[in-house]
C-alpha cells in the first residue's frame, strides 16, 4: 500500500535563522512592518511503500533521525495517510 508522509524540520528554538531573518528584512521592505519574525525551515513530501500505516511511519522516523534533520539544531514532526488512489 502506498502512503504519503508530510515532513516540517524546523530549527529549534534557540538555534538562530539566518535566513529566517533575512525573510522578515525583506518583508518590512516590502511594507509589512507589523512582521515581528520569521523562521524558515523545509517542507518534503515522501511517498513510501509499506504494508501499514505504522510501518510507514517508523520508517519515515527513521529517516528523519537519520538524514532529514539534524538532531542537535533541528526539530521535525510529520503526518502520515493513505496516498489517494489506493485502497
Amino acid at each position: 500500500m502506498s502512503y504519503v508522509a508530510e515532513v516540517h524540520v524546523t530549527l529549534k528554538p534557540l538555534v538562530n535563522d539566518p535566513a529566517g531573518l533575512v525573510i522578515r528584512d525583506g518583508l518590512r521592505h516590502l511594507g509589512f512592518n507589523e512582521v515581528e519574525s520569521v523562521r524558515s525551515g523545509k517542507y518534503l513530501r515522501i511517498e513510501v511503500d509499506s504494508d501499514s500505516a505504522a510501518d510507514a511511519e517508523q520508517r519515515v522516523d527513521e529517516m528523519c533521525r537519520q538524514l532529514l534533520a539534524n538532531p542537535v539544531i533541528e526539530d521535525y514532526r510529520f503526518e502520515i495517510r493513505e496516498a489517494a488512489g489506493t485502497a
